[in-house]
């Protein structure tokens, strides 16, 4: 069990870095738009490929910080249920959700998906627009990362769930918030 936690650690602190690196990214979308509605408004002026940007960011900033919202309980769930039940029966729903429907649904996205990214990649899918952002390939490759993440914060999940139901050790919650962690 030990090198499960091990391992479970290095999940959730990948998925704490890449979600609160990615976070960043919404202040940065925030100035952006500002720039956007001020020379268009104020200056009757424009630029396609800066209001593009917003775009971009805005892929990384939900994409990107999917696996981190996972490991803080953000997603959505039926708390009427969930709230007020005991611990052993959140982590028996963690447990089998994560494995039944997290997972499969997961790589359904990515399987599905995967064609669409790489003919993007192979025609180096840039922006219909006259002066568009040449990169649409990298917008749709974020696609496979929100994948990535939610399954490796998945596994988190996952293990965490099974150490501390099946473990003989102490293990911390899976599902507790800890004092401080959100952004």
């Amino acid at each position: 069990m030990n090198k499960i936690n091990t391992l479970n650690k290095y999940l959730d602190g990948f998925s704490e870095l890449v979600g609160r690196g990615s976070a960043y990214f919404a202040a940065l979308m925030v100035l952006v738009t500002c720039y956007v509605v001020i020379t268009r408004y104020v200056f009757n002026t424009g630029s396609i490929a800066i209001q593009e940007s917003v775009l971009y960011i805005n892929a990384i900033v939900v994409f990107g910080t999917v696996g981190y919202t996972l490991k803080h309980n953000g997603h959505v769930r039926v708390d009427v249920i969930y709230g007020p039940s005991s611990t052993r029966y959140k982590a028996w729903v963690n447990f089998l959700g994560s494995i039944f429907l997290l997972m499969p649904v997961t790589f359904f996205i990515l399987l599905y998906c995967w064609d669409y990214v790489i003919s993007s990649w192979t025609i180096l899918e840039g922006s219909p627009e006259a002066n568009g952002l040449p990169g649409v390939f990298l917008l749709k490759s974020m696609i496979l990362v929100m994948c990535f993440l939610l399954l490796l914060q998945g596994l988190a999940e996952i293990l965490k769930s099974f150490c501390y139901l099946f473990s003989k050790e102490t293990s911390p919650l899976p599902f507790e918030e800890e004092e401080g962690s959100a952004l």
